[in-house]
């Protein structure tokens, strides 16, 4: 985990490689492709580009109809204004006809940093997955962003997916397996399970190792595809170790926690804790000093184990 890359970046990149080999793949945006990094595709196959302009319910209208008409589409904005402006959109144009366009949405949670509040969503993963039919994808590095993106845009049917501002380690490797809809076992362990999405599965490994050296043996797992999430290596983590914490940078209300939860009560009822943002909204400033503030951080996750131990 030496490099940082944004998975931003990493979404720009993969666009252009799968550009090559999707003649039908079409890239939109609402006027923020040099921070969304389409703006790389844009460069590569400008005829296949659709720059929409400050209007981000009219680019996700106009993608539905590119879609209905046999196109892949990627639209791309700030995660706050294609989940919160654009949701009517989403909903009654994607989502009720199962058009075939890819919400690829960044800058989201607290990592936004700078940009402050009014643009630090921590609502989107809870809001999307109340669309019926919508597969929600939260991919925790470069390595998934890109492996996960060729795999959505393969699919047949709408899908979230969420990449974000700041670099963050790179923590898969090119020769690891990552499928969509099923869980990673990122580290087995016996007496307490971490279940992690985005950028937090670094950090609940990084915790996970610090809680080894206080006897505490912590399976990690990276849930990168939040719905449809895989009930299976849920429920066999709660019935093993008996208690999990869930990570995400997102809110505890309707997010990666709340999906979980849903999973184990029904099926293996276990102690629960969940880091992430507590029904509050953000501020300026940077990064690192704001997972530290909302209680986002290794050492946080290392606080939540002990709490259900």
């Amino acid at each position: 985990m030496a490099d940082k890359i944004a998975t931003r970046q990493a979404y720009g990149e993969a666009l252009v490689e799968l550009g090559k080999d999707h003649e039908n793949l079409v890239v939109m945006d609402a006027d923020l492709s040099g921070s969304t990094k389409t703006a790389m595709f844009k460069k590569e196959f400008p005829e296949r580009f659709f720059n929409m302009g400050i209007a981000e319910q009219n680019m996700y209208g106009a993608a539905t109809g590119l879609a209905l008409s046999g196109k892949v589409v990627c639209a791309s904005t700030f995660a706050m204004f294609a989940t919160g402006r654009a949701f009517e959109i989403i909903r009654n144009s994607i989502g009720y006809t199962k058009a075939n366009v890819k919400i690829c949405a960044s800058h989201a949670g607290i990592t936004v940093g700078e940009d402050g509040a009014s643009h630090q969503t921590f609502e989107d993963l809870a809001l999307m997955r109340t669309i019926p039919g919508m597969t929600v994808v939260n991919p925790s590095d470069a390595v998934a962003t890109r492996k996960l993106l060729k795999q959505i845009v393969e699919m047949d049917g709408p899908c979230y997916f969420r990449i974000g501002r700041a670099a963050v380690p790179v923590f898969y490797g090119e020769e690891d397996e990552i499928v969509l809809g099923k869980g990673n076992l990122i580290r087995d362990g016996k007496d307490v399970t971490i279940i992690a999405t985005g950028i937090m599965v670094s950090d609940a490994y990084d915790a996970a190792k610090a809680l080894e050296a206080e006897g505490i043996d912590a399976r990690v797992i990276d849930i990168h595809t939040i719905k449809p999430i895989d009930e299976e290596i849920i429920i066999k983590a709660a019935k093993e170790t008996g208690a999990i914490v869930t990570a995400e940078e997102h809110g505890v209300i309707g997010g990666l926690g709340d999906a979980v939860a849903q999973v184990v009560v029904k099926n293996a009822p276990c102690k629960m804790a969940m880091v992430g943002q507590q029904d509050t909204f953000g501020e300026s400033g940077k990064p690192d000093d704001l997972k530290k503030k909302y209680h986002m951080t290794a050492d946080d996750i290392i606080a939540a184990v002990k709490s259900v131990l």
